[in-house]
């Protein structure tokens, strides 16, 4: 089966970064038979709850962005809850939509899957090849198992549960808590702050040296569409290669420096003040970038460069 208007679409974490974009874009193509639940309308870690919900609504297609997501000092400060909240989330939304018949389902990972020092770019198949990054290993841990569970229910089960694994992501409705936040909102609101404060000066994490790529929430959500939109055969050869799990990395091809990143967020700020490194903090991986040939080999290219996304993020913050 294929996603055509008419289907009955679920959206899991509809109200984070990832989920909103992904539901922007699908009233942005005409679906209007859309689920979406609230945590207080359906809590996914409660196992019944989501049996009852998928047994009601029988939807066609699923789209699991649900999870508890941070950066790094949540996922240091958090580690047990990063690791259990993911792994009964996507253990009960993946094995429950099985149960209601559902084909389609993508679900949404994190390039942090990836070992921490393996080659560059990152290609699917590195998957599994080496250490993780201490600093989110059980969120990543979380992660793999939701991949490999997609997979074993394909080869079990015959279903088409695709795993898509976006890089570094920002873009409206992104978490601006400094507690929380990933890098790019947290520069946002440090450098707002201190340009309607008149700080002389923001702290930046690490030495800046590491080097991540980027890619705005919207131009994620339409790859995630476009791969969910694949004709049967497409699907069927990313979802029933025998010798390899069903993933597909979401990027854009292209990283820069945590400084030059730094730069292009204090540029679209308009901040005048200086940057001082904390290099007690910690910096992560060295560096992550994702090999994207196969997701563009099937035709799909990002639209929105980083500084025009960066604009247009702040813009968002400025609303919120």
């Amino acid at each position: 089966m294929s996603i055509d208007l008419n289907s009955k679409i679920y959206v899991a974490g509809h109200r984070g970064l990832v989920g909103s974009a992904v539901i922007r874009r699908l009233r942005a193509q005409g679906h209007t038979n859309l689920l979406t639940r609230t945590h207080a309308e359906l809590d996914l870690t409660n196992q019944s709850a989501v049996r009852a919900f998928f047994q009601n609504e029988k939807p066609d297609c699923v789209f699991l962005a649900a999870a508890k997501v941070g950066g790094i000092l949540a996922n240091n400060t958090y580690p047990a809850e990063f690791i259990h909240q993911n792994l009964v989330i996507q253990t009960n939304v993946i094995h429950e939509a099985w149960q209601a018949g559902v084909q389609r389902l993508v679900f949404l990972g994190s390039s942090c899957i990836y070992p921490r020092d393996c080659p560059q770019p990152i290609r699917e198949e590195y998957l599994l090849t080496g250490p993780l990054e201490p600093t989110n290993r059980p969120y990543a841990l979380a992660k793999i198992a939701g991949i490999e569970m997609c997979w074993a229910y394909n080869r079990q089960y015959g279903t088409r549960y695709l795993a898509v694994m976006p890089t570094n992501l920002y873009g409206p409705g992104d978490n601006y808590d400094l507690e929380k936040s990933h890098v790019v909102p947290a520069l946002i609101r440090k450098f707002h702050e201190a340009k309607v404060s008149g700080q002389p000066t923001v702290t930046a994490w690490g030495t800046g040296r590491p080097r991540r790529e980027f890619l705005y929430s919207e131009d994620m959500a339409e790859a995630t569409l476009f791969l969910a939109g694949l004709s049967d055969a497409q699907y069927a050869m990313i979802c029933d290669a025998p010798d390899q799990p069903p993933l597909v990395n979401i990027g854009c091809g292209q990283d820069q420096t945590i400084a030059e990143l730094v730069e292009i967020v204090r540029e679209a700020v308009g901040y005048q003040g200086a940057v001082v490194w904390d290099t007690a903090k910690p910096d992560g991986t060295p560096q992550k970038l994702l090999d994207v040939s196969r997701l563009h080999g099937l035709g799909w290219q990002p639209k929105v460069a980083l500084r025009e996304g960066i604009a247009l993020a702040y813009r968002d913050f400025l609303q919120a």
